[in-house]
């Protein structure tokens, strides 16, 4: 069942990292359900024109008095917090960029937060906190053993979050996305990361002619193709996830953390054969060793996420490559 928001007269969210991919199509489900969203945005990842559904305030996360100057004039009842560098080959490159940003700027925005008298926050978490898999589907109590930078500092946040709750009564929704996927079905807002790093859009550029080809690594796992198996999650499904969180804590509820997943594995194959059907035409694939550190299989159990947030995916595979094809092919032509 859907869970009853408050009626209150101040419905202003802030969402940090709001003109991101994810933190853009969250502040749509926001702005659909009522909500306010601040979006807060040092546009280092960001885009100002995805700020469609609330003011932008330009800031970082490391900056606190921007931030105390921001949580003054808009009050906000909870904070939204999509800020971070993700990219995993990154991480590994500039460690020191990825714990600065990541863990210093959240450790500081929790500190505003606690001073403004705030105390529901969620917070954009990931499975590669989880590491490599022990079972699959994986749950909340898999053993969290990162194996990357970028995982680790999203692993300390999640440490930080327990005791903020313990000791300081600052509840938290911690959403461990699994593969985030899709645009806005109406192709205002998309998936747009510079450079590209993620399956579905270098896909779609090959498609289109953008890009040579497109890599498979390794076709020799134990899957049912041969090639590793992700779980894809529209990102309005995701979307929906976070208001959700929103709700659950405006009303309360106590600090938890929840895999967002569909529950499904797609090989690689059958990614590339949904493209190639959305596409009409083949992709240019080109077969390469594996890469070192990547799962046969990562796919999310979500039954957590169902029986605290009563929140379920809605979009399938093809739901997902149609809306990114369109966003792709007719409103991202410059990327």
């Amino acid at each position: 069942m859907r869970i009853s928001r408050l009626t209150v007269q101040n419905n202003n969210i802030l969402v940090v990292g709001g003109a991101g991919y994810i933190g853009s199509h969250t502040c749509l489900q926001l702005a659909a359900k009522g909500y306010q969203p601040i979006v807060y945005d040092n546009l280092s990842n960001g885009h100002e024109e995805f700020v469609k559904w609330g003011v932008l305030e330009k800031g970082d996360i490391r900056d606190r008095k921007r931030l105390d100057d921001v949580l003054a004039r808009y009050r906000p009842r909870a904070i939204l917090h999509f800020a971070a560098m993700i990219e995993v080959g990154e991480s590994v490159k500039d460690p020191a960029a990825f714990y600065d940003n990541n863990v210093i700027g959240t450790l500081t925005l929790l500190s505003a937060a606690l001073a403004a008298g705030i105390d529901a926050f969620v917070f954009s978490s990931t499975c590669a906190t989880y590491g490599l898999p022990d079972s699959v589907p994986m749950d909340e109590t898999h053993k969290q053993a990162p194996i990357n930078p970028y995982g680790r500092t999203k692993w300390v946040c999640e440490q930080a979050l327990k005791d903020y709750d313990l000791y300081k009564g600052l509840r938290s929704v911690i959403l461990r996305y699994f593969n985030a996927a899709g645009a806005d079905f109406e192709g205002r807002i998309g998936e747009w990361h510079e450079p590209e790093t993620h399956a579905i859009p270098l896909a779609i550029d090959a498609a289109l002619g953008r890009r040579e080809g497109f890599n498979v690594f390794g076709t020799d796992y134990d899957t049912r193709d041969g090639t590793c198996v992700r779980d894809y999650i529209h990102v309005l499904d995701l979307a929906d996830a976070h208001v959700r969180a929103v709700d659950y804590l405006l009303e309360g509820g106590k600090s938890v953390e929840l895999n967002l997943g569909t529950g499904t594995g797609t090989t690689v194959k059958e990614l590339l054969s949904a493209i190639e059907k959305v596409a009409e035409r083949p992709l240019n694939i080109r077969y390469a060793e594996r890469r070192e550190g990547d799962s046969t299989t990562l796919v999310a159990n979500n039954d957590k996420a169902r029986a605290v947030l009563g929140w379920e995916p809605q979009y399938d595979l093809a739901a997902i490559t149609e809306s990114a094809w369109n966003w792709h092919s007719r409103r991202n032509q410059g990327v």
